[in-house]
């Protein structure tokens, strides 16, 4: 029996042709009472790196039906290799304070199961890294060489105080395809979540500390810790959330050839 998706609708823009489409809207449960919607654009487009949440629970309800969204995200021949560990409660504490006290006394300790970043920096890549990093500590009056510095990367592992954190895991044994995969995947939590009127932040960072969160977590060996996911309610008050990071026009990325 086929699975419906009642929050998800299809929306015809006119007569049916290849030059026409279809726009998709993404009712949040908010919305739905007000008879409102959110466009798919919009969704996209208000998603930013939240790094300061309020304490404002998010129902299991709400990340259950983010997560039903997001896993409609394409992979090769549908073998979907992501995984899933959504913590909140008792069960987020214990594993924020497990994560601060190895990033705060032995993080020489622990590496990432893959790298994310490049050993050699070019540009435009490398500019575009250092505007980004300026931008966040200029907005919380962070100097270059402020101890504070340390401080805001630790906030890292308390999901930046945001109720709800999500591991995001990857088997081992498939190939570099299904990175691509989960990249599609995630962008789905993300911008879903901006649907249900919440923001997110992806976290790299826990990456580095897969074997703390396998001792807090049943996360099997077969399984790479990608990366987590902040989940919650904006704080408006927070100048970082203020950061908006630029992005390029589309002549800057693409080329179009027999238009």
């Amino acid at each position: 029996m086929a699975e419906s998706y009642p929050n998800v609708v299809l929306e015809s823009s006119g007569p049916f042709s290849a030059h026409r489409f279809f726009s998709v809207t993404l009712r949040s449960q908010k919305a739905q009472k007000g008879g409102l919607s959110v466009h798919v654009d919009e969704a996209i487009r208000s998603r930013k790196s939240v790094r300061r949440f309020l304490s404002t629970s998010v129902p299991i309800s709400v990340v259950h039906h983010i997560l039903r969204v997001a896993a409609r995200a394409p992979s090769g021949n549908n073998v979907r290799p992501w995984k899933v560990y959504v913590v909140a409660g008792e069960a987020r504490q214990r594993l924020c304070e497990a994560l601060i006290d190895a990033a705060t006394h032995e993080p020489d300790r622990h590496r990432p199961e893959y790298a994310y970043y490049p050993t050699t920096w070019v540009e435009p890549c490398l500019e575009r890294r250092r505007r980004c990093g300026f931008g966040l500590y200029a907005s919380l009056g962070i100097a270059r060489d402020d101890a504070a510095r340390e401080h805001q990367m630790l906030r890292n592992y308390t999901f930046f105080k945001a109720p709800v954190g999500l591991l995001v895991t990857l088997d081992r044994r498939l190939n570099t395809g299904s990175f691509i995969n989960l990249g599609i995947f995630i962008q789905n939590i993300l911008v879903a979540a901006c649907a249900q009127g919440l923001h997110t932040c992806a976290q790299e960072a826990f990456a580095w500390y897969h074997k703390v969160a396998r001792a807090q977590m049943p996360i099997s060996d077969h399984k790479i810790l990608a990366c987590s996911i902040a989940l919650g309610h904006e704080d408006l008050s927070a100048p970082e959330n203020a950061l908006i990071t630029e992005r390029a026009e589309v002549e800057a990325f693409a080329s179009f050839h027999g238009f």
